[in-house]
């Protein structure tokens, strides 16, 4: 019987030790968080008149094997019936807007949308996708995002939306990142088919399957294009954190950052800064540059990998406005690096989720995006103030929304090395 020692306390880590809960072969599980809560960058302010803020992802999508997967460990945390699904007829999954040359465009949906003209695209998209179809297949082993899009699809629409959808999805650059490590689905649909769009129609190959729960068979029986939960994203992390503690199988400690991990007869020695902890194995979800200092000299090549892995870091503001004061209705909008290279994109949290606004008197709540693969360029390399993130975002929603009030409450998060970027090449890195 094992001794598993699991570094970090995030969502990964919490996700990995309630599977090894599960274990019939694992005795015990230890958990070492350096910070003072769990949950990572799932964070969500709960104010006391009922409004929810989130300073971090703020919907889950269901599809997929990871979606089904996530949804069965939701009904077995008895979360089920805290759910709150956004479908895809529902306003905020028809709806989202880019802000191009100083306006609002609603991206195409729909056959309509592919057979017309939409601003701001040229022509229509239907064109890019029959063409599509006639392009070769690349040759090269890897190649960025853009490069991919642009080659398959036309550089208006890698330069408009691709760029767009990168900002938002990875708060990065698509000129930089990898198509294989970040969309492996149109990747796979090239590889396989020699066409995306055949790739999406005739499939790409094997896909891992997950059989679903009630919870998933739900989500596909009502359409689900989204959801959250009724306390905020952070009730998840809670909730695992609650069914680890109650297992009896597995010690939680906070403010336990691992200063060096070696290899012993027996497993591993965890060296922290008040102790010594050992384990038979080790399972890792702290960020790659934090592994990376932890792990012994022997390592060196490992460690070289992890330290070139780069992260970036993301100002997210919460605002909150008293009345309804959006000029559009849908999940937001998002921004191309041609238009702005600070800001990334605007949430409209109050039309996916009401139900996170304040019960008495109508408010509407925005989460304004900013910085990411261009925070230090836009902001700088000293430290920036809450007060110039706070006039730089209420800036972008007069501007961008037309908004004169002032809001009425606001809360700045500076997210620091909040997503790793998976450049051109990573799937090298990771392979070795």
């Amino acid at each position: 019987m094992r001794t598993v020692a699991v570094l970090g306390g995030g969502i990964g880590g919490l996700a990995a030790s309630y599977y090894l809960c599960k274990s019939p072969q694992v005795t015990k599980v230890i958990i070492l968080e350096s910070s003072s809560r769990f949950g990572g960058w799932l964070w969500s302010t709960r104010r006391s008149d009922g409004a929810v803020f989130e300073h971090g992802p703020r919907g889950i999508r269901p599809a997929g094997a990871v979606g089904c997967n996530t949804l069965n460990m939701v009904d077995d945390l008895g979360l089920a019936g805290e759910i709150l699904p956004v479908t895809y007829s529902h306003v905020a999954s028809k709806n989202r807007y880019l802000y191009v040359n100083k306006q609002l465009h609603r991206m195409p949906s729909g056959i309509s949308g592919l057979l017309r003209i939409v601003p701001p695209f040229s022509r229509p998209l239907l064109m890019n996708v029959a063409l599509e179809m006639l392009v070769k297949k690349g040759k090269e082993e890897d190649e960025t995002i853009y490069s991919f899009v642009s080659r398959r699809l036309g550089k208006e629409l890698a330069d408009i939306a691709v760029d767009s959808l990168c900002r938002g999805v990875f708060a990065g650059d698509c000129r930089k990142l990898s198509v294989r490590s970040c969309f492996p689905v149109l990747y796979n649909a090239e590889q396989h088919r020699g066409s995306l769009t055949l790739g999406m129609l005739l499939g790409s190959g094997p896909t891992p399957v997950v059989p679903p729960g009630p919870l998933s068979q739900r989500s596909i029986k009502e359409s689900w294009a989204q959801w959250s939960l009724s306390r905020g994203m952070e009730s998840l992390p809670e909730s695992i954190t609650e069914f680890l503690q109650q297992s009896g199988r597995v010690q939680l400690h906070r403010e336990a950052a691992v200063k060096q991990i070696s290899p012993s007869a027996s497993g591993w020695m965890i060296h922290l800064e008040d102790g010594v902890i050992s384990a038979d194995h080790i399972i890792s979800a702290l960020p790659a540059k934090a592994l990376s200092s932890a792990l012994p000299s022997s390592c060196q090549p490992l460690i070289q990998q992890l330290q070139d892995i780069s992260a970036v870091t993301v100002a997210v503001v919460n605002l909150e406005y008293e009345g309804s004061i959006l000029p559009v209705m849908g999940f937001g909008h998002l921004v191309p690096s041609s238009e702005d290279r600070g800001l990334l994109g605007v949430i409209y949290d109050s039309i996916p989720f009401p139900q996170h606004d304040r019960p008495n008197g109508q408010t509407t709540r925005v989460t304004v995006m900013m910085g990411g693969a261009w925070f230090q360029e836009v902001f700088g390399v000293l430290e920036v103030t809450e007060e110039h993130l706070l006039a730089r975002a209420t800036e972008a929603v007069r501007c961008h929304l037309g908004v004169t009030a002032v809001p009425s409450w606001n809360r700045v998060s500076l997210q620091r090395d909040c997503i790793p970027q998976y450049y051109q090449g990573h799937f090298r890195r990771v392979g070795q």
